[in-house]
């Protein structure tokens, strides 16, 4: 019998970065259709949809599932089809799956059939997925079961086989040894509790091993025909329960119809091992029933018993609650409730944990009685050996004689002499902290008093370095034959330990741990104490200055964490020594300092403070033979006399803050209810730049860079823009800063690297310029602090083919001037890649000429206010920039050339490039083609 055409199956694509796809709920079914299968694929890249006819290689088959798999990459894909024998989850209470052979064969509409992989837990087939191809898989299934189908990656399936493995091989081994344990306790002790707890360890052991496929590979099984043994050795863990709660419980004691009810359900579980070989699922889903009704009616019993005192129905009431939550867990997972793949070896665990506890109450009993006394010891001895056991000071106080002992361990503690803690309770008060003293007089006084009670006092006592140590001191009265008290006697415990941990705690619980400042917490409550007596009397108005240093992160990556940690501990000491007693300095994150500042009440007065901050800042800060400059963005909230509560009172100095830092740093900003409104609005664009690149919002552009000896196109520079779908085209200086902030400049870094060096590729094949052309693309701060710069330039320039030194990377000056030592070890290795190397903004920094020689770059790029610029000392600098450049062997890029006039002092210096308005603005793609078509025609002519 032959099915009907069915329709193609919904296209998966299979990305590159995601370990493993789930297929269960997305492949088209068809079952009992018959030995003959056609279906039409779904269409390829070149739009055309193909017939399928697949015959079943097996006589009798009749269910199919197909799906179809799309690699949109350049890449061949390849991947693991995995269809697992069994999966505990989802198989079922009554006729359960016990599993079995998922898939017989798999077809294709194209390519080679997948290869079968060897594995004794699943079906395994290699798929291989060539470049930019859409196949459709048709697959012979044994039955109409699927409980999961899985698309692997194959060094990611190896990993998760992998990661169960060691787990595995723990668990079979606690499993085995308990076993072995509890069968030779049950040779040493012949009662029946220990063989049918040992009974109960090997079905757990043979479960496990059939769990794990161990059983398998012992037992030559072929992989996937291990359903007897699975339905056998759940039959038995039920049967051993049995006979366990039986034998543990003594249930023939208490009344003989318990024995009776007991063998009949032994004989009926063990009848299921007949049912078990005729057909398993029934066998197993009438024992997984009966493990369910055990739990519940062994709850009863032991809920009866140990309510009329019986120490065995007590003690095995926590495991019997670990039990019934197992099988519930159980319950949920076959039922299809809890489907996590770490759901199975989890249960495995628990199911071994509670044999383990049975197994060590079973033990409880077994060497209960064994010691062999030593003679009797009296109530008193006891009391005695465990007083010296414990190792705590004796304390005793003679009432009628007012005399207090002690063992001399407490004046060795505290350095005294021996004795000088002997003597009446007055004397004690001279060793006794001052805040400890009323106390200690006051708790005495009260048990001679009442004659009753307990005393438990903790105090502090004077050691001879005049240090304290505190002592926690428990004692309890003595009566005399006439009721009154006669003597108090205790022991004296050292707790300073505990005390110092604790005072530490709550100290670090509330100040930060490098600094000793308060922390976020703490200047939250004390802003909150400060508006609510602002609130009450009217005074004291508070105000809040928030202090974030500039580019503090970078100090951290080129210097170390330590010597970041030193700068913070000397910025914190500058910052303290600026602030009046009634202020509060608090760290409130890494590099992000806040001062609530009362003393001053005038807005003119508290920014003049908050300047102050700022210029104590600037100075410099020597490490070693050099010197670091910081600064720092200052954001300034007054008190406007609303009612906001402390979270929202930072909240605005933030929000000052911050906009302070998006002016450039270093500068002190006041907050004003609009830059909220502003910070709301940088907040959606933050989001919205994270989805640009996956909406395919950000392109990039092209401007011409001419070669002035004969006015032809050498390059272009790669620039970034944004088509934002509500705010239009943005230019790159309006998001790349957000992007350096949030990290995103990474992703958009290479991606423009990748473009532009698949675009220069193309160039350079169809139109073969001599010398090739170049594009020129920026790296900003975050590319270069990072190693993976290097590895990214070598993988874009292993991709694509082209003229070695033709992919120029563009450095600014300042940004080499962070960290000169790394920035020329990072470029020397880039420069040996092939890439060649552009000094960006020339002139613009602080100390270029005296590092320029050391790095290797190929061109210098002369800034815009150098060429089109203002001033009479303009023409003397860019003569002494391009002379410069010349004598050391670099060629000059000219920015900002906007008219003839700049073109025409350009040639006369000798500058080998120009860009500029003059020659074009940034373009599209296609543009820069018929630009670079049309500037060779003219060459040619």
């Amino acid at each position: 019998m032959a099915a009907g055409p069915a329709r193609a199956a919904e296209t998966i694509t299979v990305p590159l970065d995601v370990p493993a796809l789930d297929l269960t709920n997305v492949v088209e079914p068809h079952f009992n259709v018959g030995d003959k299968l056609q279906v039409s694929s779904a269409p390829g890249p070149d739009g055309i949809v193909r017939r399928i006819e697949v015959r079943a290689t097996r006589p009798g088959s009749s269910d199919w599932i197909v799906f179809t798999l799309k690699n949109n990459t350049d890449e061949q894909i390849d991947r693991l089809l995995v269809a697992p024998y069994f999966r505990l989850a989802g198989s079922g209470l009554i006729n359960p799956d016990l599993g079995a052979t998922r898939i017989v064969a798999i077809s294709t509409s194209q390519g080679f059939a997948p290869e079968r992989q060897a594995s004794q837990e699943a079906d395994v087939f290699l798929i291989t997925l060539d470049p930019r191809t859409v196949v459709t898989f048709v697959v012979e299934l044994q039955s109409s079961k699927l409980p999961q189908l899985l698309l692997w990656e194959p060094e990611a399936y190896k990993d998760s086989v992998n990661a169960y493995t060691l787990y595995r091989g723990i668990i079979l081994g606690i499993s085995g040894l308990l076993a072995l344990f509890l069968t030779i306790l049950f040779v040493v002790k012949g009662t029946m509790m220990f063989p049918a707890t040992a009974a109960m360890a090997w079905s757990v052991l043979a479960y496990l091993c059939i769990d794990f496929g161990f059983w398998n590979k012992v037992f030559m099984v072929q992989a996937g025909n291990d359903q007897v043994y699975r339905a056998g050795v759940e039959v038995m863990l039920a049967t051993t329960l049995v006979l366990f709660l039986y034998s543990y419980l003594n249930l023939n004691r208490w009344h003989v119809s318990y024995s009776h009810v007991a063998v009949a359900t032994v004989v009926v579980l063990l009848g299921l091992l007949g049912v078990a070989v005729i057909d398993p699922t029934t066998a197993a889903g009438i024992a997984r029933i009966s493990l369910a009704v055990l739990a519940v009616v062994g709850a009863g019993l032991l809920a009866y018993l140990a309510a009329h005192g019986y120490d065995r129905a007590i003690m095995l009431v926590p495991t019997w609650l670990l039990l019934i939550a197992w099988l519930i867990a159980g319950g949920l997972t076959v039922s299809g409730g809890l489907v996590n793949d770490l759901v199975q070896p989890a249960l495995a665990g628990g199911l071994v944990l509670i044999v383990m506890l049975i197994g060590f109450t079973v033990m409880q009993h077994a060497f209960a009685g064994g010691t062999v006394s030593q003679g009797a010891i009296g109530d008193m001895e006891r009391r005695a050996l465990a007083v010296i056991g414990s190792g705590d000071v004796i304390w005793d106080w003679d009432v009628a004689r007012d005399a207090i002992w002690t063992s001399p361990e407490a004046e060795d503690m505290l350095g005294l002499e021996a004795g000088s803690l002997e003597g009446a309770a007055r004397d004690w008060l001279e060793f006794i902290h001052p805040q400890d003293k009323d106390p200690f007089r006051s708790t005495l006084d009260a048990v001679v008093e009442q004659r009753r009670g307990r005393v438990s006092l903790t105090f502090r006592l004077r050691a001879a370095d005049g240090h304290y140590r505190w002592f926690q001191l428990r004692a309890r009265p003595v009566l005399g034959s006439d009721g009154e008290v006669v003597r108090c006697a205790g022991t004296l415990l050292d707790v300073t330990d505990a005390k110092t941990a604790e005072e530490r705690m709550l100290h670090d619980a509330v100040h930060d741990n490098l600094t000793g400042l308060p922390n976020r917490e703490l200047f939250l409550d004390r802003i909150a104490s400060a508006l609510t007596r602002t609130r009450a009397d009217g005074t004291g108005k508070p105000s809040i200055v928030l202090i974030d240093i500039d580019r503090f992160k970078q100090v951290n990556d080129s210097l170390g964490l330590s010597v970041g940690d030193s700068m913070l501990l000397t910025v914190a000491r500058r910052l303290a020594r600026q602030i009046k007693p009634q202020d509060t300095l608090a760290r409130i994150s890494g590099d992000q300092f806040g001062v609530l500042v009362i003393s001053e009440q005038e807005p003119e007065r508290v920014a003049a403070f908050a300047d102050v901050m700022r210029r104590a800042l600037r100075a410099p800060i020597t490490f070693g033979d050099r010197e670091v400059f910081l600064t720092a963005s200052i954001g300034v909230a007054l008190y406007d006399g609303s009612g906001k509560k402390e979270d929202d009172f930072v909240k605005d100095a933030e929000i000052a803050m911050y906009h302070a830092k998006r002016l450039g740093g270093d500068r002190i900003e006041a907050f004003r209810p609009s830059l909220r409104a502003h910070s709301e609005d940088m907040l959606a664009l933050e989001s919205d730049l994270r989805r640009a690149l996956e909406r395919e919002e950000i392109k990039v552009l092209y401007q011409p860079i001419i070669r002035l000896a004969d006015d032809t196109v050498a390059g272009f520079e790669a620039l970034l823009r944004w088509d934002h779908p509500r705010r239009g085209r943005l230019p790159a200086g309006e998001f790349i800063p957000l992007a350096e902030r949030t990290g995103l400049i990474i992703p958009l870094g290479l991606f423009v690297l990748e473009r532009a060096a698949r675009q220069l590729a193309q160039w350079q094949e169809e139109l073969g310029s001599e010398p090739p052309i170049f594009v020129s693309v920026n790296v900003s701060s975050r590319q270069l602090i990072r190693h993976d710069l290097i590895n990214d330039v070598k993988a874009v320039l292993s991709r694509v083919d082209i003229a070695r030194g033709t992919l120029k990377i563009e450095i600014t000056e300042s940004l080499v001037m962070e960290n000169p030592e790394y920035a020329a070890k990072v470029l020397t290795r880039i420069k040996e890649l092939g890439a060649s190397l552009a000094l960006d903004d020339f002139g613009t920094g602080y100390s270029s000429l005296a590092y320029l020689q050391r790095f290797p770059f190929d061109s210098i790029k002369i800034d815009r206010q150098f060429v089109h610029g203002d001033g009479k000392e303009r023409p003397v600098l860019l003569r002494s920039i391009v002379s410069l450049a010349h004598d050391l062997g670099m060629e000059v890029i000219a920015e900002g050339a906007e008219s003839d006039a700049d073109v025409h002092e350009l040639r006369g210096l000798k500058a080998e490039y120009a860009q500029g308005f003059h020659y074009g603005q940034p373009m599209t793609t296609d543009e820069a083609r018929k630009l670079l078509a049309r500037k060779l025609r003219q060459a040619a002519q």
